[in-house]
């Protein structure tokens, strides 16, 4: 009855769109339609938080006319982090609170959409080793992880708080109650947990709030928070595994650490998917930031187009800003848009922005055919074996009528004769795993015992349904099980078990979906900033998305990445609490890998496979021992992004109010290439180009490094002066950076690197340079 319901309203209001096309009295009913809008006031200008409501609410008023209007009107006020609210505005109200001198900018709610056992031991942070940094940091117990997602699930072991202590003392946050959630859902692990609703039920205004299956508090349904968080900060468990695959002790980054759950993604059954609004997601980080976390986790983000940092509508770099300005690391995914480049998200250059790679971890699945040969697939099969079984690929042998396809979407056009009792080989080349999970559907559904399905290497996996086998290949090993069907009349299939190989020959690799670069927002930004385990990742899930009875669940994507980032940042800000959030991205962009932990090198995954380059993993693969002892860090402060602001032509009046002080740009314009990121980035090279950069020491008082260059092809590097020199006085200190081609065409990407060494410490940044005389002959003339 639900769904008739809204068949009837979509009819209606497609009906209703046609006849205001020519009707006066729709354009005026529309003129007076409200909708969520956010409005933006930049840095608060008084530290009491009544204060800065009520001030919100006067401005309301005076625009509205009455005390009421306002008060119904108003979403949320925006009081901690910075200055601002969501209200509910017709299209003529929105566009005379902008006209406002005290106004930034205006702007309507727009909406965010989602995007372990191996991964620590992985990453060199083995409990077992008692000199490393997850134990000279006491796991990260006095660091609080902020988590923007959809909710926690309380009774989850990983929530435990056997063994710590006391909540920290900087902690002002608690636990709100709502449905089948109070506070003693609460502990010393999970500190803190929140909801945010209103900018989502102003917009969904048909959502049922007592039919919906997701819960009106913070109690996760969709499992994403909840499996984010024990990424992040999991207290450890033994024995997890799926079904024998993939076992071992799961626990969090940092298994000490506290987390705050703020819950702002909330599940639409009308449309089946979990969505964001900007607003709540606002609110979210704004409460983060008065509780008092000292990480803020966001696996959550837009796909392309994006909007400009500084655009309110992406509310997490708005957000994100504040929390920075405080001291507050944030962390996002950068997306799984991947591999088509210009697709990264999150790219607000205050932003901890994180690639999803392999583990050095598959799940190999023996296929023997009749011939004897045996082919190892992938899949997470723990099933019986499947003896020696009839194999076919459905195709018409150009005597009949029916209808036959071995493509994976079209099985279903199939007779169930074609597939009963057999193991069905097909064909997709869809990058969506659902192209798999449908073929076997289809073929269970027919009476048939098993599925191979051939596709692009490197798609991520996951078990079928009631564990049917379901095995991957590529397409040449498809293609010879193909000729093999072709060539006998009566083919046959055995399929084993899967099993879990762990370190090496398995290598790493920059997975498939995850977003590359370069920013299509600002190229001279290099994003991702860093790389992350992000494929099949095992951790603790809702009872309602569980596939084992202790409720856990492997999940691939850059989601899966961004909470392991911020694990590492928990360990380094409890060895460094002084670090502000740039020095502590610098220390882990310049001690990444760029190779495995194995010193093989990490390839891109994609048609075809490549080397990885910083558009694939910015700085590498996360090093957390290294980044713990960086030598020297790339610094930034509000002064520098204030520069960065002017640099890309941010206005003066809307800087002076995001930074709460009043702005002169200078003419020209600084040059974003002198921003201080622990990157070079120049995406329109025509002759040459100088830039600056800053260190600062943090490690030993007196110390001196020389700088080494691996110059991008076809273009000359020169670093002035080639030799630093620290001491007790001396703590920072700039070098130049010449950059000139050699190329008389336009090109793509060239990628190299420049390093500073004191034989202790390597401090290496990526060099990505584009030649682009066409463009730059274009501008000039």
């Amino acid at each position: 009855m639900k769904y008739y319901r809204s068949s009837i309203l979509v009819v209606l209001s497609l009906l209703i769109l046609l006849i205001g096309q020519s009707s006066f009295v729709a354009r005026a009913g529309a003129e007076r339609k409200t909708k969520v809008h956010i409005v933006y006031l930049g840095e608060k200008q008084h530290d009491d938080p009544e204060f800065v409501t009520e001030s919100h609410h006067q401005m309301l008023w005076s625009l509205l006319g009455s005390k009421e209007d306002a008060h119904d009107s108003m979403v949320y006020s925006y009081r901690h982090g910075f200055s601002g609210f969501a209200a509910k505005l017709t299209n003529s109200q929105a566009k005379k609170i902008a006209d406002l001198p005290e106004v930034v900018h205006v702007t309507p709610d727009s909406f965010y959409e989602l995007a372990t056992t191996r991964t620590w031991d992985y990453l060199g942070l083995s409990a077992a080793n008692p000199k490393n940094l997850l134990n000279d940091t006491n796991m990260g117990e006095e660091v609080i992880i902020g988590i923007v997602d959809t909710g926690v699930w309380p009774e989850s072991e990983v929530f435990n708080d056997n063994g710590i202590g006391p909540v920290p003392s900087h902690w002002k946050g608690g636990c709100e109650s709502g449905e089948m959630f109070n506070s003693s859902h609460c502990n010393k692990k999970l500190i803190g947990a929140k909801y945010f609703i209103n900018a989502f039920l102003a917009t969904y205004e048909s959502f049922n709030s007592t039919e919906s299956l997701d819960f009106i508090s913070p109690r996760d349904f969709d499992g994403h928070g909840t499996h984010v968080a024990t990424i992040a900060g999991g207290s450890a468990l033994p024995s997890i595994s799926y079904k024998g695959l993939a076992g071992g002790t799961v626990r969090g980054g940092a298994p000490r650490a506290r987390i705050a759950m703020y819950k702002a993604c909330w599940y639409l059954d009308s449309l089946d998917i979990t969505t964001c609004s900007s607003a709540d997601l606002l609110k979210a980080m704004d409460e983060a930031i008065h509780d008092g976390v000292d990480v803020l986790s966001l696996s959550i983000g837009y796909r392309v187009p994006f909007y400009p940092e500084t655009d309110i509508r992406d509310g997490i770099a708005t957000g994100a800003f504040h929390a920075v300005l405080k001291g507050i690391t944030v962390v996002c995914s950068g997306g799984n848009s991947g591999p088509a480049a210009q697709t990264v998200g999150n790219t607000a250059p205050w932003i901890l922005t994180v690639a999803a790679t392999t583990l050095d971890r598959s799940f190999p699945t023996p296929i023997t055919l009749g011939n004897n040969k045996v082919i190892l697939g992938q899949a997470m099969y723990t099933g019986p074996e499947l003896g020696f079984t009839s194999l076919v690929y459905p195709e018409n042998p150009g005597n009949s009528n029916e209808s036959f396809s071995g493509t994976c979407e079209r099985l279903l056009i199939n007779s169930n004769l074609t597939m009963a009792g057999k193991v069905v080989l097909c064909f997709t080349t869809s990058k969506r795993y659902s192209a798999v999970s449908s073929a076997a559907r289809y073929v269970k559904r027919a009476g048939g015992l098993g599925v191979i399905i051939a596709r692009n290497p490197g798609d991520t996996l996951a078990p079928c349904v009631d564990d049917f086998p379901c095995v991957t290949v590529d397409y040449e090993l498809g293609t010879n099980i193909l000729l093999y069907i072709r060539s006998t009349g009566s083919s046959v299939v055995k399929i084993q078990p899967s099993r879990t190989l762990v370190g090496q020959p398995v290598g790493t690799k920059v997975a498939e979906f995850s977003s590359r670069g370069p920013s299509s927002v600002t190229p001279a930004i290099l994003k991702p900033d860093i790389a992350a385990p992000g494929v099949s990742i095992l951790a603790a899930t809702s009872t309602n998305s569980t596939f084992n009875d202790r409720g856990f669940i492997m999940l691939s994507g850059t989601s899966m990445a961004a909470p392991v980032i911020s694990g590492v940042v928990a360990f380094l800000k409890a060895r460094h609490r002084n670090w502000s959030p740039a020095a502590i991205r610098s220390a882990i962009v310049t001690t990444a890998w760029r190779t495995d932990p194995f010193g093989e090198k990490i390839f891109a995954e994609g048609s075809p496979r490549k080397l990885a380059d910083p558009f694939d993993y910015g700085g590498g693969l996360v090093n957390p021992e290294k980044a713990a002892k960086p030598g020297l860090v790339y610094d930034l402060g509000l002064e520098d992004y204030i520069l960065y602001m002017c640099s890309v032509g941010y206005n003066e009046s809307a800087i002076s109010q995001l930074a709460s002080k009043k702005t002169l740009c200078s003419n020209p314009r600084p040059s974003v290439l002198d921003f201080n990121l622990p990157s070079i980035t120049i995406p329109n090279l025509k002759d040459e180009a100088t830039l600056t950069r800053i260190l600062t020491n943090v490690g030993p008082l007196d110390s001196v490094y020389k700088v080494a260059v691996e110059a991008p092809l076809g273009v000359q590097v020169t670093v002035t002066p080639e030799k630093l020199v620290f001491n007790s006085t001396t703590k920072r200190v700039s070098f130049k950076v010449k950059v000139s081609t050699t190329h008389k065409i336009n090109t793509g990407y060239y990628f190299g690197s420049l390093t500073w060494s004191d034989s202790v410490h390597n401090v290496t940044i990526p060099l990505s340079v584009r030649t682009q005389i066409l463009q730059n002959y274009y501008d000039e003339n």
